[in-house]
């Protein structure tokens, strides 16, 4: 009997063999892309993108209905965004030495925030009617780092530069995204009663997140068998999920659980008591394994998400020339910001951090996250995806180029380093 190969049009996409098959074709993209980046310094998410849309032009030329991808857009927005933040935190170590560039890095992340939002919102303005309220809105996702794309890009960068980096765009993923909620709570309900509603939601936030982290590593460094480790993670969704809904800061609840389970030699000292002489730290071996999971989660969720994100993209907006107008002015103040404070703040050499700024998952979930009632129909999303593509693309040639020598430590790198 002669074999029979169906032909593409014949296919159908909605066979759940095909889709495994889809599904792992991407993920082996994917690894194939992170190959790619660690040799030319091309960041992956890119790579990811440019496949979502490549894909989407192949369906619609097999004549595929458009698919409903908003909603799981969404959910792995949301997954990712917890574990690429958890995969930062767990990279944070927190010692004595390196206190100057922790506070180095949030004082940056903290003030390019703020003048760039405050900058890009003005500009926002001239092109769009709206308040300058909601034009912060819809400033402030472009005005956060993207540490999906930051993360594994600065792997390669000499140690003070590759953890500042770390820091600062954690910082901003944070600091951004708690920015943006109180700019919604501002329009809900106005001026100061936001303002107090704000400063007392993250007192709790606090409290919680510290509470929460010692009960979490007090019940779980003792359990027994082979799938606590996503058990774990379900409950840091769980409390994410209903800190969200609580209007509580839940990322900070994920920073913080991290950091403690990164630096658990002096932050867990309590549970140190009963280890004896010899016996292995059940906390460490937690902090290992978990990282590990974290990491692979990281990924697999991050090329899911920007794969889609990929393949809901209008490429009708990017012809648009208000669209390139708008966009081209962000990213002129995005760079001058970063210029100002950098060179304000840290050493003689702003290179290649300068450069390395790009705009990628949170973006595009805080964008998408805009309570209906605030949406401004004059905004295009072609705007964000001008952004991400070019931020990302001087982030690369920033990297490629840079002229540091790999042994080199400025005066302020040597000091942060000890």
């Amino acid at each position: 009997m002669p074999l029979m190969i169906p032909l593409a049009s014949e296919l159908d996409l909605s066979n759940a063999y095909v889709l495994i098959i889809e599904a792992s074709i991407i993920i082996v993209l994917s690894h194939f892309y992170n190959l790619i980046s660690e040799r030319t310094r091309i960041p992956s998410v890119l790579m990811l993108i440019i496949t979502g849309v490549l894909i989407s032009l192949g369906l619609k030329y097999l004549g595929v209905e458009e698919l409903v991808l908003m909603k799981s857009l969404e959910i792995l927005g949301i997954v990712g965004l917890i574990m690429i933040v958890l995969e930062a935190a767990l990279d944070l170590k927190l010692a004595r030495g390196k206190l100057p560039l922790i506070a180095r890095a949030l004082l940056v992340a903290l003030l390019c925030l703020l003048a760039s939002v405050v900058c890009i919102a003005a500009l926002i303005q001239q092109f769009i009617p709206m308040s300058f309220t909601i034009a912060m809105l819809y400033a402030t996702p472009l005005a956060i780092m993207s540490s999906a794309i930051i993360i594994p890009s600065v792997a390669g960068l000499i140690g003070h530069k590759r953890e500042f980096m770390v820091y600062e765009s954690a910082f901003s993923d944070i600091l951004g995204i708690m920015f943006f909620y109180f700019i919604i709570s501002l329009l809900e309900s106005g001026g100061k009663v936001a303002s107090i509603q704000f400063g007392g939601s993250l007192v709790l936030t606090v409290i919680v997140a510290i509470i929460a982290s010692y009960l979490l590593v007090f019940l779980f460094k003792d359990m027994k068998g082979h799938v606590k480790l996503f058990l774990l993670i379900a409950i840091l969704l769980l409390l994410y999920s209903a800190g969200k809904l609580l209007h509580l800061s839940p990322l900070l609840i994920i920073l913080i659980f991290g950091m403690a389970l990164s630096n658990h030699q002096t932050v867990f000292k309590i549970f140190r008591n009963d280890l004896k002489d010899g016996k292995d730290d059940p906390i460490e071996k937690i902090e290992k394994e978990f990282h590990l999971i974290t990491l692979e989660t990281a990924f697999l969720v991050r090329t899911f998400f920007f794969v889609i994100f990929g393949m809901t993209i209008d490429l009708a907006s990017l012809v648009d020339m208000e669209v390139f107008l708008i966009s081209m002015l962000v990213l002129v103040i995005l760079y001058v910001v970063r210029f100002i404070f950098l060179k304000l703040l840290m050493s003689r050499s702003i290179t290649p951090e300068l450069w390395i700024a790009p705009r990628g998952l949170i973006t595009i979930l805080l964008f998408f996250a805009i309570p209906e009632e605030h949406i401004q129909a004059g905004f295009s999303s072609g705007v964000l995806l001008y952004v991400i593509i070019i931020s990302s693309v001087i982030m690369t040639f920033g990297l490629i180029y840079d002229k540091g020598e790999p042994g080199a430590i400025s005066p302020v790198g040597a000091e942060e380093a000890t």
